[in-house]
């Protein structure tokens, strides 16, 4: 875990980056009620995410009003799918925060773990957390392929979040083994979504998965993001995740 106390502060200019108003259209459109505060907060973790991206890659994404849309409407498209009664889940490969951080802003009552390998990018995530006081997340800097073989975080939460973090064939071994019998994945994926999943039954039932669905993320407007959903319904053997590499080198 990162801790609280070293954690570097990147700075950031005194721009806000408001809520656009198509943002705030597509909320409407989708049935999200947002409070102001949580607004704030996502326009503060925007600030962040946008001014130290000018010093490393976080994102490709560097224009406000997209970003409001490809990262902050994206990210919440995922509450409606989020169980009712949980004790918390992980974000793997979170990267910049991504839907992790958002998801926190609007669920303060569920615990999030967001776990990141690249070291720049872990601080940078404990950073928002300290700078947007998030008591509700927690960082850990390490692989999925290790920490899914830790005891303490092998089949332990609720549920596991996803995007961008590779074909479903590899996500599925770095996630699935963190989900407890009765969770569920949340995949982020584009237009080919469903023929990853097509392309990935096999390791699908090989680590421990059951029933999997495909939706639209934000039905009725015009984006092509889709949330892939898979029960989880059996335990994940005990060999995956393989080592450090393997799962993308040699894919199930």
């Amino acid at each position: 875990m990162i801790p609280r106390s070293p954690a570097k502060r990147y700075p950031v200019s005194m721009t806000s980056t408001p809520p656009t108003p198509r943002f705030l259209q597509s909320c409407q459109a989708l049935g999200l009620s947002l409070s102001p505060a949580e607004l704030d907060q996502l326009a503060r973790y925007l600030d962040l995410l946008l001014e130290t991206n000018k010093q490393f890659n976080l994102t490709a994404i560097k224009d406000p009003e997209q970003a409001w849309l490809r990262h902050i409407l994206d990210s919440l498209s995922l509450l409606s799918h989020l169980p009712t009664s949980t004790s918390g889940g992980i974000d793997v490969g979170s990267g910049g925060g991504l839907p992790g951080i958002p998801l926190a802003i609007c669920l303060p009552n569920i615990h999030f773990t967001l776990l990141e390998a690249t070291g720049k990018k872990a601080r940078f995530l404990q950073s928002v957390i300290d700078d947007l006081k998030l008591p509700n997340v927690r960082v850990i800097h390490e692989r999925a392929e290790t920490l899914g073989q830790h005891q303490n975080h092998r089949q332990q939460y609720d549920f596991a979040v996803a995007r961008a973090v590779g074909p479903l064939r590899v996500l599925l071994e770095l996630t699935l083994p963190f989900v407890k019998v009765g969770g569920k994945l949340l995949a982020m994926k584009g237009v080919k979504a469903e023929a990853e999943l097509a392309d990935a039954t096999d390791a699908v039932m090989l680590l421990g998965g059951g029933e999997f669905e495909c939706f639209e993320a934000m039905p009725g407007l015009d984006d092509e993001a889709v949330i892939i959903q898979i029960a989880k319904a059996d335990q994940t053997p005990k060999k995956y995740p393989r080592l450090p590499g393997e799962p993308k080198l040699h894919p199930l």
